[in-house]
């Protein structure tokens, strides 16, 4: 007589199947629909199966997370469960191997904190000075009156003020005579395809790699000519030829430029984005506008210099930025890769899936953010203060270990430069309320994006 077999007991219940997205197509399943519509598409899943759900763009099984509570375990899970790393290896042939995602997580966090403490204190002085001149000299060409495209203008200011600021004013001097198109076709790189194919030779991708080993020619010049004549200015760059690794070793010269194009590209686009959309909502809706230009008046009207501490002082100012970055995060999913099971809630996420945040959706949460398809900066401030429900409400620039090295630095060129455009100059904006252009990587206005500028008989502030 064979043993009686007897069922398995276990205090574990067996994991909670995760919602699917109703829908798709065969092979491509909601790419499309994502790619005309990403907002519709991911409101329509979080209303029917709340903070977890998954789909499948393209050929890839994707499970995103929603609400505070859900991006707490997102933001916090360790790298061997959520790899950013194998997601972002499209960067490499941007950034180089040997930095940021081509190397161990442990590696990036070293090579980070190299540029960390020229985030803070003594330096982003010195950069709120830079940035109004760089503002000042750029507007210089105008005249009294005329039009301009805002995406342009921001996208040319922040190139200008993060070359001068993190690169080093010999990147600055050459952004005329050739960086700028060099970066340009960098930023070429970054894109959809890429992101699956990123070592496919189509023609962006042949430029992007033309570009890049052109960048590396110009970059290790600079870096000789400094070690040649000894000179040391207070930028990124002589931040990183002076660094040493935990092990004693110094950074090799292709090192030092991959992680340099790392900081530009973490500070320019999105920056730049962002700065045209919080534009476009304050030409919008005119009477938040005019309590901006009532605080620049009363900051800056005693002939104040602009400067880190009174870019502090602008409230109103900070909170029509953080409304940009609520209803216009440029990055609209933060991408993750489960390298191991990850438990939430029941819900096991299989490793090899995508695990996605997406701000766009997260920042309209109506348990979150009150009435939140309405522009208002004022939600910001005190008593409501909606964005400190929890530690990951407002995730822009991301979250937990991998948050924006940038952020600050971000925050502050975007206030300065509209604390300069708008003293100087009544905006309008005479385009149609422009769309996002959800084709791109980063999400910026669609253009054109046509603002007329006349210029104001006495600046408001501040003096630069």
């Amino acid at each position: 007589m064979e043993p009686q077999a007897y069922p398995i007991v276990t205090d574990t219940p067996p994991p909670r199947p995760i919602p699917r997205v109703r829908g798709g197509l065969p092979v491509l399943g909601h790419a499309l629909a994502f790619q005309r519509d990403p907002l519709s598409l991911l409101e329509r899943a979080w209303r029917a199966h709340g903070e977890v759900f998954q789909f499948r763009l393209g050929g890839r099984e994707v499970v995103l997370f929603a609400g505070p509570e859900a991006h707490d375990a997102y933001f916090r899970a360790p790298d061997d469960q959520l790899s950013a790393r194998e997601v972002y290896q499209f960067t490499v042939p941007i950034f180089g191997k040997g930095v940021a995602y081509d190397v161990a997580p442990e590696r990036m966090a070293e090579q980070l904190s190299f540029l960390a403490p020229l985030m803070r204190g003594g330096p982003m002085h010195a950069y709120a000075r830079l940035i109004a001149q760089e503002i000042k000299d750029y507007t210089a060409r105008w005249g009294d009156e005329g039009e301009i495209d805002l995406s342009v203008v921001t996208n040319e200011l922040t190139v200008n003020i993060a070359s001068r600021c993190l690169l080093g004013e010999e990147i600055r001097m050459r952004l005329d005579t050739g960086f700028a198109r060099l970066y340009h076709d960098l930023q070429r790189g970054i894109n959809t395809l890429g992101f699956f194919f990123p070592r496919l030779p189509i023609p962006g991708h042949i430029q992007r790699d033309r570009a890049r080993r052109q960048v590396a020619f110009l970059m290790h010049g600079i870096l000789a000519e400094r070690r040649r004549t000894g000179s040391r200015p207070g930028d990124f760059m002589q931040a990183l030829m002076e660094a040493r690794y935990t092990d004693g070793s110094a950074l090799g010269d292709e090192e030092i430029t991959g992680l340099l194009l790392t900081v530009l590209f973490a500070g320019q686009h999105t920056s730049s984005v962002l700065a045209a959309w919080v534009g476009i909502d304050l030409l919008r809706h005119r009477q938040y506008l005019a309590a901006v230009l009532a605080e620049i008046q009363a900051v800056y009207g005693q002939g104040q210099t602009l400067s880190l501490d009174t870019l502090k002082s602008q409230l109103a100012l900070e909170h029509a930025v953080r409304e940009g970055e609520r209803l216009h995060p440029p990055l609209i999913l933060l991408v993750r890769k489960a390298l191991g099971d990850l438990e939430y809630h029941g819900f096991r996420i299989r490793a090899g899936t995508l695990a996605m945040v997406s701000p766009l959706l997260s920042h309209r949460l109506p348990a979150v953010f009150k009435d939140p398809e309405r522009y208002d900066p004022d939600r910001f401030g005190p008593p409501r203060e909606e964005h400190k429900q929890g530690t990951h409400v407002l995730i822009g620039f991301g979250g937990g270990r991998h948050r924006c090295l940038g952020m600050h630095f971000a925050c502050m060129q975007i206030k300065a430069l509209w604390s300069v455009l708008l003293s100087r100059y009544d905006l309008d904006l005479i385009s149609p309320s422009p769309a996002p252009d959800y084709g791109s990587w980063v999400t910026g206005p669609r253009p054109p994006c046509r603002v007329r500028y006349r210029r104001r008989p006495v600046p408001l502030g501040p003096n630069v």
